[in-house]
């Protein structure tokens, strides 16, 4: 079970957890448990604790007259407002509310008249100001100062303004309140208020990624996905107000679900609500009427030159337009270009705008374009977009070269569109092929195929061949996950096709990668063989950095950990300078990142491998190299779980696994197994079986025996250590006689967590002998000091697993030596070492496995006792915990009764209270 301070909200009692079941959109509301209101109530003040700081600061300081809250609409200010008051009641201030608005603003102390004490006269404002401060100052009231709340303080009329001033002055009035950046930091009253050190000035920013995420995550109840956050971020561009009303029609209408372990959202485009529109459509209504066109033309094609804007908006509307904080100007280099200042605006613009409208501004921007030269490199994607947006046709050749350009800026929707549109009579084999990339970069994996096997036979000289085939065979094997054998007959129908050298070792590279992703590394390893130290001395630059990232990946897999870092680096250090030169390969700048992290995982540097593996992912965008993020994040997940870190894991297994359906592709069972041991080891077998269940239903082979972790720590869960070891040892065996070092290696370092130290020992000892890395060292150490029973051994590697950032084998190793420590009668380095444990324990997010299940008062019990007890707090009857382990009743029963007089316990039901989370 998670501790406070980590809500498992994965847990039973999450009215949101249960098996995948994709929800319609009629039905969304139910199947997410949530709807507007609840969503509108579960809204937090998140991000914003350190305003709130300063806040109560500001307020205790005898000194402070005032806060006041700067920033745009929709930031967050009376939200953060309302929260500051609270807290001024909650420490025992009086407080009250001004009115500001338009209105108000016409009536000399509109605002203020109902906050007056009774019978004040303000015919001579001089006298009747010094009565109102006397009023509110007598005893009742001199306990502390009231705290008025002013929402729009720039909209305060001029008379309510100097009245507050001479109540803050006199120390009797505390001002709070908010002002609307752009349209009131000027205001009469802002500076009559505003002035001075005692009044405090916070300037309130749109939120962050990771405010974002946070806020998310409280009010959804749960995870959610990297590219849900990253489209409800960009979309909303980080505004509260925006926020909250896509995440209500995004929940409403089915945009965003949840499959029991995250939440992900299923459609491109974001639904708005009516009341968000409305929002915008108030915030546009300021512009005028000559602005508006300009706002038309940036909806449809921002950004926009500000050269080119000026041939159709006097300077005046568009520094209106600036200052109203509609519009923002950016240098980019030399020049000089103006966006919309929100990504809704354009929404609405767009939807407001008649047919007729659209088209007419559309062409009014071709022309533009054409006048001036169309010179840079980005104006045929513009020509050609307006075009088809205008017209819903364009030139061949003008759609093929947007299409060429938009795919190398890795735009791949708007690629796909455009390739779409070129009509079929025109589709040579170039313009199929780069279909068939783009679908396949996309995501669209089956539709990938279709256009790259029609390519593959339009397919004439052997580069054709070539080319086509890489593409292809990357498709079937990380998009559609095909059986191996499959991929094998496409690279063999290609190399009777092909006989030059360059085209044969090329296949055999692809080849490499094929047997990679199936847990063939030795025979990946053999297909790179002879391959250049460097990549200046092969005869392709890209196929080079393609063979040493499958070089890379294999030696890692096989132990080598060192020297696959190396050979990753190397690729790396190449990409930057291959990236835009052309070549048959298809690889990826991304992927030599990836198999860096991995490397650096296998190396035993695990923070540094997860801060490369976050930072690619973080580079690759929703749009582009859909299958590059799944490995990426696979990574993550792994990296994860190695590190003891089963809450982390488990979030990255479920992107993957959200990502990956509906298609069987090879990450898919990897995330399902990885995800089921995650969760396993927190204690939810709910989530467990579910995933291993999803898992069965795939048809995919077991070439990865570390898969077999998912089902061995659902035995643990379920307290079958006889049975989690037997798989774990079966998969070992699996793994070694395939060469699968890394797998071999983890597999039986669980198995020694599980009470198999002194049959995995020796293994592990070999292991290390013969592979690189100090991870390989570190889990040999462990086993041998956890076979001898030597605390001092398992001490020692604890420091050596802390280093490694192993923290949950580290917090084991200390765990298991303080009850040696203490059985030994060395008290006090046993308690020193049960310390040391839970300070590890607590970074490894609640998990829950035998070893640190073993507290002070079972540590005691044996291998056996230990199963025997868990079987029995589980509830099962001695003669089903016979028929499990194979012994007799009464074995059992005499195993009962040493537990329960080692632990003082007399009832089964005390047993599950001491061992069960």
């Amino acid at each position: 079970m998670l501790a406070a301070e980590n809500v498992d909200y994965r847990s039973g009692k999450n009215t949101l957890a249960g098996n995948f079941i994709p929800p319609t959109s009629q039905d969304q509301g139910e199947a997410t448990g949530m709807s507007r209101n609840r969503v509108l109530r579960r809204w937090p003040l998140v991000g914003r604790e350190a305003e709130l700081e300063e806040f109560d600061e500001v307020l205790h300081d005898p000194r402070g007259a005032g806060f006041l809250i700067f920033g745009p609409a929709g930031v967050g200010k009376s939200r953060l407002a309302e929260a500051c008051l609270e807290r001024a009641v909650g420490v025992g201030h009086r407080v009250g509310r001004a009115v500001a608005t338009a209105a108000a603003a016409s009536v000399p102390l509109g605002a203020m008249a109902h906050l007056l004490p009774d019978g004040v006269d303000l015919s001579d404002p001089v006298s009747g100001f010094a009565s109102v401060a006397r009023l509110l100052s007598r005893p009742a009231a001199a306990r502390s100062r009231m705290v008025i709340l002013v929402d729009d303080v720039h909209l305060l009329d001029a008379t309510s303004a100097m009245l507050l001033r001479q109540l803050m002055d006199a120390g009797v009035v505390f001002l709070l309140g908010t002002v609307r950046s752009g349209d009131g930091e000027e205001a009469v009253a802002v500076a009559a208020l505003g002035h001075a050190d005692a009044v405090h000035q916070v300037d309130l920013a749109a939120f962050g990624l990771r405010q974002v995420e946070n806020l998310l995550e409280q009010v959804l109840e749960g995870p959610v996905g990297k590219s849900a956050v990253n489209q409800l971020l960009t979309t909303s561009g980080g505004n509260p107000l925006y926020l909250r009303e896509l995440v209500v029609g995004a929940v409403a209408t089915g945009a965003l679900t949840y499959d029991g372990e995250i939440w992900e959202m299923t459609a491109d485009r974001l639904p708005s609500t009516r009341r968000l529109s409305d929002l915008i459509r108030s915030r546009l209504s300021v512009a005028p009427p000559a602005g508006r066109q300009v706002l038309d033309v940036l909806s449809l094609c921002e950004p926009l030159s500000l050269t080119r804007l000026k041939m159709d908006a006097e300077p005046w509307v568009l520094d209106q337009l600036e200052q109203s904080g509609l519009i923002i100007v950016v240098q980019e280099e030399r020049r000089t270009v103006v966006q919309l200042a929100h990504p809704l605006y354009g929404e609405v613009l767009r939807t407001d705008m008649t047919a007729q409208r659209r088209r007419t501004t559309l062409l009014r921007q071709v022309h533009l374009l054409k006048e001036s030269g169309a010179r840079r490199r980005e104006d045929a994607i513009h020509l050609a977009t307006y075009t088809l947006a205008a017209t819903g046709t364009a030139n061949p050749e003008l759609l093929v070269r947007a299409a060429v350009l938009a795919t190398h800026a890795r735009e791949y929707p708007r690629t796909l569109s455009l390739l779409r549109a070129i009509p079929q009579e025109h589709r040579s084999f170039q313009i199929q092929l780069l279909l068939g990339k783009t679908l396949y970069e996309a995501g669209d994996f089956l539709q990938a195929e279709d256009v790259l096997s029609g390519a593959d036979a339009l397919a004439t000289d052997e580069h054709d061949v070539l080319t086509v085939v890489l593409v292809r065979t990357q498709n079937l094997i990380w998009g559609l996950g095909a059986p191996y054998e499959k991929v094998l007959d496409v690279i063999e129908a290609a190399r009777c096709r092909v006989s030059s050298p360059f085209s044969l070792r090329a296949l055999a590279v692809n080849e490499a990668a094929g047997a990679f992703a199936v847990g063939e590394f030795r025979h990946s390893l053999a297909l790179c063989t002879g391959l250049e130290p460097d990549a200046a001395q092969a005869p392709d630059a890209q196929m080079w950095t393609m063979a040493a990232t499958s070089r890379s990946a294999a030696l890692a897999f096989l132990g080598q950990a060192e020297e696959a870092e190396d050979w990753a680096r190397r690729a790396i250090a190449v990409s930057p300078a291959t990236a835009d030169q052309p070549s048959v390969a298809v690889t990826h700048e991304a992927a030599n990142q990836s198999i860096l992290a991995l490397a650096l995982t296998e190396s035993g540097r695990l923070a540094e491998a997860r801060a490369v593996g976050e930072k690619v992912f973080a580079s690759l965008t929703d749009a582009s190299v859909n299958t590059q993020r799944r490995l990426v994040a696979l990574h993550l997940g792994r990296g994860a779980w190695l590190a003891g870190h089963p809450l982390r894991a488990r979030r990255w297994y479920a992107e993957v696994a959200r990502a990956s359906r509906p298609h069987t592709a090879v990450v898919l069972p990897m995330a399902l197994a990885g995800l089921a041991a995650a969760a396993a080891v927190q204690g939810d077998l709910e989530a467990a079986e579910a995933a291993l269940a999803e898992r069965s239903r795939l048809p995919c082979s077991d070439n990865l025996p570390e898969e077999k972790l998912g089902e061995a720590w659902l035995h643990v869960a379920r307290g079958e250590l006889t049975r989690a070891r037997t798989v774990l040892t079966a998969a070992a065996q699996v793994a070694f006689e395939r060469g699968q070092t890394a797998f071999e290696a983890v597999l039986l370092t669980d198995l020694v967590r599980l009470g198999g130290a002194r049959e995995a020992a020796g293994r592990l000892v070999e292991i290390a002998v013969e592979c690189t890395g100090r991870f390989h060292q570190a889990r040999a150490d462990l086993a041998t000091a956890w076979a001898t029973n030597d605390p001092d051994g398992l001490l020692a590697t604890t420091d050596r697993l802390e280093t490694i950032g192993a923290d949950l084998l580290a917090a084991e190793a200390a765990s298991t030596a303080a009850a040696l420590l203490r059985e030994a009668g060395q008290t006090r380095r046993a308690n020193a070492a049960t310390v040391r444990a839970k300070a590890l324990a607590d970074r490894c997010e609640g998990a829950r496995t035998p070893a640190l299940m073993a507290r002070e008062d079972v540590v005691r019990l044996t291998v056996r006792e230990h199963e025997i007890a868990l079987l029995a707090a589980r509830g099962m009857l001695s003669k089903d915990i016979a028929t499990e382990l194979v012994i007799s009743v009464r074995t059992v029963d005499n195993h009962l009764q040493r537990i329960y007089a080692k632990l003082g316990l007399t009832t089964r039901r005390e047993l599950a209270d001491r061992l069960l989370p």
